[in-house]
């Protein structure tokens, strides 16, 4: 039999999955490899703050450690975190969620990949709403499926909106789903409330998915009319038969983006479908680490709103830096935790976050690696302290006015 040289490594004489052999390299991976091991550098270039996982959260997981929960658990995640995200669910958002709707993964990442797995076969597309993340483009792909973008528009002050019809014309006889993440990485864009129903409402007409990718609700900077600081969410207009899976993870508002732990809320009859994949890709989420997750949930309202306000500080320190270089295109972030900006004659932003990361030492991501509305921009995050970001915004700046 000859051998398919298409995906041939090389040194090896059999050959990888086509998927597998043609993924690219993360451009934030090849800028940040570009200064591996450089302890001068300033990381903004990836979606993590520098504070550790609060105490409260640590000393769970450390006595569940203690306690010897370190056997194999249930798969779709102990019942007493799911019990616990039902209540937080329901304290969010005004609405009822049994936990029999609810499944803890390991990371908001292997959340994505369980729903490409259980939606798509081969041929099947995904139409994401872009800028993003790529690896929802990643997790398709991996599944022979294929992307479908539909970008947001840039607003004259620099913001992002979404043109919905777009999204309802680019759904073929293909499409099995509906990406979309909001509030935005790396936008911050967040999609309102009448456009998650006409979304919902265009998706159950049409028999498709929606998978909605609500990691960073709880870091948005407005409240609502009843004082409650959360952006809207699908789960609000959903019933709880409708085609949507709702993403999450604990990463981002509690800092726990090492322990690698999410969950997804969606239709009570998926459970016994995703229980059979979390057995397949990882057996279930470590129980001792899941008692910290359950601190966070019943313990961590305080430490979000310290996140939330920490944020909306770095957001502000960057933005009014930021603004006031005329090379410069930014919007005030009405959620998560980055800018997403332009700089005038800067149009290969790959060459330039590795020139700023070897030249003046400070570490941005290239918007080329968020899709398309993505090329021409360049990403920072502002979830450091005050101290790190203004060293940062003094080196971008600089290598910003040598242009």
């Amino acid at each position: 039999m000859q051998t398919d040289n298409r995906f041939l490594p090389p040194g090896l004489t059999a050959s990888l999955s086509g998927p597998i052999g043609n993924l690219p390299e993360s451009p934030i991976s090849d800028v940040a490899m570009s200064v591996f091991g450089d302890p001068d550098v300033v990381p903004l270039w990836f979606g993590e703050g520098d504070l550790v996982t609060p105490d409260f959260v640590r000393d769970a997981a450390a006595r569940g450690l203690q306690a010897g929960e370190t056997f194999y658990t249930w798969q779709r995640g102990i019942p007493d975190l799911r019990a616990a995200l039902s209540a937080y669910t329901e304290r969010l958002y005004g609405i009822k969620c049994p936990i029999d709707r609810i499944s803890v993964t390991t990371g908001g990442m292997q959340a994505i990949l369980l729903s490409c797995q259980m939606l798509l076969d081969p041929g099947d597309n995904v139409v994401i709403v872009s800028p993003i993340w790529p690896n929802i483009t990643s997790a398709t792909k991996l599944m022979r499926g294929v992307p479908k973008y539909v970008a947001l528009d840039r607003t004259t002050l620099g913001g992002w909106k979404l043109d919905l019809q777009r999204v309802f014309d680019a759904v073929d006889e293909r499409t099995r789903a509906i990406f979309v993440n909001s509030p935005g990485n790396p936008t911050g864009w967040v999609m309102s409330s009448d456009e998650q129903r006409a979304l919902l409402e265009f998706a159950r007409k049409r028999g498709i998915w929606i998978m909605a990718d609500e990691v960073y609700a709880r870091l948005i900077y407005t409240k609502r009319p009843d004082g409650r600081q959360v952006a809207p969410s699908f789960l609000e207009h959903a019933r709880p038969d409708d085609p949507l899976i709702v993403l999450n993870s604990f990463s981002k508002p509690w800092a726990m983006t090492g322990w690698r732990l999410g969950w997804l809320t969606h239709p009570a009859q998926l459970g016994d479908q995703i229980a059979k994949l979390v057995q397949i890709n990882t057996s279930g989420a470590p129980a001792f680490l899941q008692r910290g997750a359950v601190a966070a949930i019943e313990k961590g309202d305080d430490f979000v709103a310290q996140m939330v306000e920490r944020c909306r500080a770095g957001g502000e320190q960057v933005f009014q830096r930021l603004s006031g270089l005329p090379k410069v295109t930014i919007a005030r972030p009405e959620a998560a935790f980055y800018a997403f900006f332009s700089v005038d004659g800067v149009e290969d932003t790959m060459a330039f976050c590795k020139k700023l990361a070897k030249e003046h030492k400070v570490g941005l991501a290239p918007g080329e690696a968020f899709g398309p509305g993505g090329t021409g921009n360049i990403r920072l995050c502002f979830a450091s302290g005050a101290e790190r970001l203004s060293k940062g915004l003094d080196r971008i700046e600089a290598a910003i006015k040598a242009l």
